[in-house]
């Protein structure tokens, strides 16, 4: 994917300040000394990903798949607010991808206990990043722009979206998407958000993914119980998917 081009495309119809952008970018790498993604690589490449998005289907994809005996089989993915809901059920998940949006204290908290929180920048959650991640440890940088010395850009544009683009790049065996229902209502883990503009941009982390699937042969599979249907992403159950996996 022309991640640049596809940028470009984003930042125009969601009337985006690529310059913001590209500050937040540079002040997350003032705040962070961690530049290695070695630790994130080694709990993707070769594994089996599941990804876990905020969509309303999170809790009851989180008990059917703990139901079915299959997350210690998974590298555990949350998209931001998607941590809160799995240390309420007792998973801590092995990686966060956050512009830290979701709950705060579930971030620090699953940071504490061990998860790679990677952060994203972008022009909205400057005071965010400079309230937040000097609490965090070992912090990893993410951005939608232009690169700089410790923060990287791997594509993808929501948190959930980003997910997945991060297993892809660094060579996951299986990507398995949950709570991502990408419908008409927003989960109750997505944090604070505008309604209009998080509804268009889930139609676009939907459209990212659609496209990145279609252009790569990573086997990307959707347990998510309700919403829609993701081209190229064929739906499995909890059940069907342990049968896949054993």
């Amino acid at each position: 994917m022309d991640w640049d081009k596809k940028y470009g495309e984003i930042a125009e119809s969601l009337g985006l300040d690529k310059e913001k952008d590209l500050e937040a970018t540079k002040i997350l790498d003032g705040l962070i000394k961690n530049r290695n993604f070695a630790s994130i690589e080694k709990k993707l490449r070769n594994k089996n990903v599941l990804v876990l998005g905020c969509g309303p289907s999170l809790v009851e994809d989180i008990r059917k798949l703990k139901s079915a005996r299959v997350l210690d089989s998974f590298t555990v993915v949350a998209a931001d607010g998607a941590a809160k809901a799995l240390l309420e059920n007792g998973i801590v998940p092995q990686i966060n991808v956050t512009d830290l949006d979701g709950d705060e204290k579930a971030i620090l908290k699953a940071n504490a206990r061990g998860t790679i929180t990677a952060v994203h920048a972008h022009g909205d959650n400057i005071l965010l990043l400079k309230k937040i991640v000097p609490l965090l440890k070992n912090p990893l940088g993410t951005t939608q722009t232009v690169e700089t010395g410790k923060i990287k850009n791997f594509g993808g544009f929501t948190d959930g979206d980003r997910c997945v683009f991060l297993a892809v790049h660094f060579g996951a065996k299986l990507v398995v998407l949950a709570g991502m229902d990408f419908g008409e209502k927003i989960g109750d883990y997505s944090g604070t958000f505008d309604y209009d503009k998080k509804i268009k941009k889930l139609k676009i982390g939907k459209g990212l993914i659609e496209e990145l699937v279609s252009e790569n042969k990573t086997l990307i599979l959707n347990v998510t119980s309700r919403g829609e249907n993701i081209k190229h992403v064929p739906r499995i159950s909890a059940d069907g998917l342990r049968n896949l996996i054993f």
